[in-house]
């Protein structure tokens, strides 16, 4: 079976898109809550068309002819030099989202094996993620597994 659908790194110009498959993501993870701040669209697009730019995050998009039906984002988490060990920056992924007719054709899992790639390839160290209840499946295919590791505090009070 050949995919009817391409993976590709996100560019500046795609953040109007990605900017409006974000706030359907977030309406999607909060069905029927009414938004808790009147954040305009233009915020988020002005935010990643931004921080795309500036290559601190990265993204891969999924595109069916020239719509894009999902994407990932990565965000690098920088480490302190030290002189017994490397200092190999952590990526973080977040913002995956797969259109729900794109769903479970392999979609998701290209986009992950797209950021995976270019994270070994760049010499990261680890990924982390904070996955949802219905996106964790996929990550656990993908090879993520709970950490031995890292504590959380959370400051949400």
């Amino acid at each position: 079976m050949t995919a009817d659908f391409t993976v590709r790194p996100a560019l500046p110009s795609d953040a109007p898109r990605l900017a409006e498959l974000r706030w359907t993501f977030k309406q999607e993870d909060h069905e029927g809550q009414p938004p808790v701040a009147d954040r305009p669209l233009e915020e988020t697009e002005r935010w990643i068309r931004d921080r795309l730019g500036e290559g601190h995050w990265l993204a891969w998009v999924a595109e069916t002819g020239n719509e894009i039906c999902g994407h990932v984002f990565l965000s690098l988490v920088e480490r302190m030099p030290e002189p017994y060990g490397d200092n190999n920056p952590i990526g973080y992924v977040t913002n995956f989202y797969v259109t729900p007719s794109r769903r479970n054709k392999g979609v998701g899992a290209a986009l992950l094996e797209a950021l995976t790639q270019h994270s070994r390839g760049a010499d990261y160290d680890t990924l982390i993620v904070w996955p949802s209840e219905h996106s964790s499946p996929l990550y656990r295919r993908s090879g993520f597994q709970p950490p031995e590791e890292v504590l959380e505090l959370s400051l949400d009070t």
